[in-house]
């Protein structure tokens, strides 16, 4: 997969379909790699008419690492202990941006999920010049008064990770059995398989908590949120037990004009059984806001 430097850091990407297509920039969540955004999906909406466009964020996957900033206490962080994050979720946006500008893009559809899907709010408020239009995947505001994570769920995915591929395997196949969509067959081969190319790939827990550390400290942000004018449609599942409901809903209530998705019984992921919906969804979004 090829690679640029942007905003002082070295980025790894994938595309799909033609460049003369409408950009689509995808943005996976905290700790996940690129290859989150499966194969599969990326060609089902570049066979909707984009060039679709997935990378990894700074400190995961095979773009540049922060290995020098140490791994902050997340469990001390989440009981409202100080934390200073080595970078800062605006810092992450414009990579993203660096990255449009590395493959001459002015202006993208960008689409993030979870975490990334903050990281593309703030890319709508702080560049919206090269936004298109908003998709945000079950992600939230950083309310500290909506619901928030089960402790038996936190504990999970801030677990320590075993360094052993089949124990990662198996660690990661049980968080995400907390995480996962009750409305859905849970998909344990599927799951596996990306798992082992995560793995293989890139073994670097570590980026994670240095992430989700950003998403602390940048809180909740709430008058910059309101001040995005970029067509936006927020996507979340009613059963999603990491980032509740509420945060999409409160996303879609704070965006001007923003439409809300709420899709039964999908949880913190997007199983299989859901992709047509999300597709639709995606795609009849960005073509009303062509």
């Amino acid at each position: 997969m090829p690679n640029v430097t942007a905003n002082g850091i070295q980025i790894e990407y994938d595309t799909f379909s033609e460049s003369s297509f409408p950009a689509l920039l995808l943005i996976m969540g905290g700790g996940s790699q690129m290859i989150y955004w499966e194969p599969e999906f990326c060609e089902l909406l570049a066979n909707e008419g984009y060039f679709v466009i997935r990378f990894d964020n700074r400190d995961i996957g095979l773009s540049t690492k922060f290995e020098e900033a140490g791994i902050p206490d997340m469990m001390a962080a989440m009981k409202g202990e100080p934390i200073i994050p080595p970078y800062t979720l605006e810092e992450m946006a414009d990579d993203a941006v660096g990255l449009l500008d590395a493959l001459s893009i002015d202006r993208a559809h960008i689409c993030g999920a979870s975490i990334g899907g903050m990281i593309a709010q703030v890319i709508s408020y702080r560049h919206p010049e090269r936004v298109l239009s908003l998709t945000s995947i079950m992600s939230s505001t950083g309310n500290p008064e909506l619901p928030q994570i089960k402790p038996e769920v936190l504990a999970e995915v801030y677990k320590p990770v075993p360094d052993e591929r089949e124990a990662y395997i198996d660690h990661n196949v049980n968080m995400w059995r907390k995480l996962w969509s009750p409305g859905f067959p849970f998909e344990e081969k599927r799951l596996r398989t990306l798992m082992a190319e995560s793995y293989d790939r890139s073994f670097y827990p570590q980026g994670m908590a240095r992430q989700s550390a950003a998403v602390l400290a940048h809180g909740y942000q709430r008058s910059s949120i309101a001040s995005i004018k970029s067509p936006t449609l927020v996507i979340h599942g009613d059963k999603d037990p990491f980032m509740s409901v509420e945060g999409g809903k409160e996303t879609a209530e704070l965006i001007p004009n923003a439409k809300l998705l709420i899709i039964d019984g999908m949880g913190h992921d997007m199983p299989k059984g859901a992709w047509p919906t999300i597709i639709d969804a995606i795609s009849n979004h960005i073509r009303q806001d062509r």
